[in-house]
């Protein structure tokens, strides 16, 4: 894999090109320093070790994502066009997810739960929302598949077709103690799919 040379930024000041076209992909040393200096202090050394930083193009609406299999973090480098500032929060954010399932160990967590809350506020962003206020663009999808729940009639427009039985998750909590109930099954009402 290609490695940015980044080394001529500085930790806490980023020269990032402003232009799309300019925007270099891939593994970013210097972001991968900085996140390794902000983890070391919380007692998190062997995160630190292994985390990776990456700008990655196939992000589109999301400022980034985190991947805790393989502690990996990945940006969107539309992030460029925007100060510093929402650089290292958009950082600090995706770091709060590897350090909260790296804390959990084998347990399985929310995604923005207490567990994330917590390393929030070690990462020194406690005010942090679940999603950005960037203005990046949407794809909106038409959704060509309606299903309704069989006991309720709520509808659930859908991209894709189901391919395994589902149910309305709320009329199993109601009514089968959150367990699946066939009564609540999603039944196809509607294929916009044109053939």
């Amino acid at each position: 894999m290609k490695q940015n040379d980044n080394s001529r930024y500085s930790q806490l000041d980023f020269a990032f090109p402003a232009a799309p076209s300019l925007v270099v992909l891939g593994r970013d040393a210097a972001l991968e320093a900085k996140a390794r200096e902000i983890l070391t202090p919380l007692g998190a050394e062997e995160l630190a070790r292994e985390v990776h930083v990456e700008w990655n193009a196939r992000l589109f609406s999301a400022a980034g994502r985190a991947d805790s299999h393989r502690n990996l973090i990945s940006l969107n480098p539309r992030l460029r066009e925007h100060d510093t500032a929402e650089i290292d929060r958009t950082l600090r954010h995706e770091l709060a997810h590897l350090l909260a399932q790296f804390r959990a160990g084998r347990r399985r967590i929310p995604p923005h739960g207490v567990a994330w809350r917590k390393a929030c506020r070690d990462l020194g962003i406690a005010d942090e929302a679940r999603c950005h206020t960037l203005p990046f663009p949407v794809k909106q999808r038409a959704r060509r598949f309606l299903y309704r729940c069989s006991r309720c009639g709520k509808d659930f427009p859908r991209v894709r077709r189901l391919t395994r039985a589902i149910a309305c998750f709320d009329c199993c909590r109601k009514f089968n103690g959150g367990k699946f109930d066939p009564k609540a099954r999603l039944r196809l009402v509607e294929n916009d799919k044109a053939p």
